[in-house]
């Protein structure tokens, strides 16, 4: 009797810790974020529409938390509070140097040559390329941002222009491309740098004030935007990580509202190698250890 007492005790105990680790998973949030690259109300429209898709699709209660800059959203992947973000290709790498573990699973296709583009006000005659950008003031966006201030400076380099030290003053860091755009239409700068996506984005919905801005110069191709995930598989059930990336290469323009927002039709498999180059540019202008 003791023996078999014993036996229905332990077998009970198993169940327990079982049941007791799956109603965790199911009840846990599962919290994706981005980096505030556009206007803040347009993107927690867009991505609460991706958190619905994904919930649905993967059985996780998915959540959208908006961030209020590009340093806070890595903060935050670092610190495990959020598991599935979008980010930019700097922030990107620097998110995963953080939490080894993490991977870039996938992105857009365009990502694979992505490209920033310099804007400025239509009445300078005298700018023409990006080596007349010198003795000029100038935007980029975040700091942290890999189409809005990384590349770009890197192609300033390139051109022989060294942005703290060539231009009229110390450059601007507006904190997003919608804002860069916004300086540089009230001519609060002459210069702007933002991703071509997001320009031609504007110009197709008919947002650009082409009395006031044009595009001047466009750079070589690079890699950008990813979905990266951190460790999950430990916090909501073996598998997860797998769930969740099939979840986003399923996805197409119906999806949600964030396909339009992103200007994606579908997403496609990443990986973390693809953003090396990244990574050996972010060093040498001192952006990453």
């Amino acid at each position: 009797m003791k023996t078999l007492f014993a036996s229905f005790a332990t077998g009970f105990t198993a169940f327990s810790v079982l049941f007791s680790s799956v109603a965790t998973a199911s009840t846990q949030t599962f919290k994706i974020s981005a980096i505030p690259d556009y206007d803040a109300a347009e993107m927690t429209r867009s991505f609460d529409s991706f958190a619905e898709y994904l919930t649905k699709e993967t059985g996780l209660n998915v959540k959208y938390v908006p961030v209020t800059d590009y340093a806070a959203v890595v903060t935050a992947f670092r610190r495990g509070e959020i598991d599935l973000v979008w980010f930019g290709g700097l922030t990107g790498v620097q998110a995963r140097a953080k939490v080894p573990a993490s991977e870039a699973i996938a992105q857009r296709p365009q990502d694979e040559k992505f490209q920033s583009v310099f804007i400025k006000q239509k009445d300078l005659a005298d700018i023409k390329n990006i080596q007349d950008v010198k003795k000029h003031s100038l935007a980029f966006g975040s700091e942290s941002s890999t189409s809005g201030h990384l590349m770009p400076r890197f192609f300033l380099n390139e051109a022989g222009i060294n942005p703290d030290k060539d231009l009229d003053g110390s450059p601007v860091y507006s904190g997003s491309h919608d804002k860069t755009y916004g300086l540089v239409e009230a001519g609060s700068v002459q210069v702007g740098a933002v991703n071509k996506q997001y320009w031609d984005k504007m110009v197709k919905e008919g947002k650009v004030n082409n009395a006031k801005v044009e595009l001047f110069y466009t750079t070589p191709e690079y890699y950008d935007y990813n979905w990266t995930i951190n460790v999950v598989d430990q916090k909501f059930g073996a598998g997860t990580k797998e769930k969740v990336k099939q979840a986003l290469l399923k996805a197409d323009a119906s999806s949600s509202q964030v396909m339009n927002l992103l200007s994606a039709e579908k997403f496609i498999e990443s990986k973390n190698d693809n953003y090396q180059g990244i990574e050996k540019v972010a060093k040498e202008l001192k952006l990453i250890k």
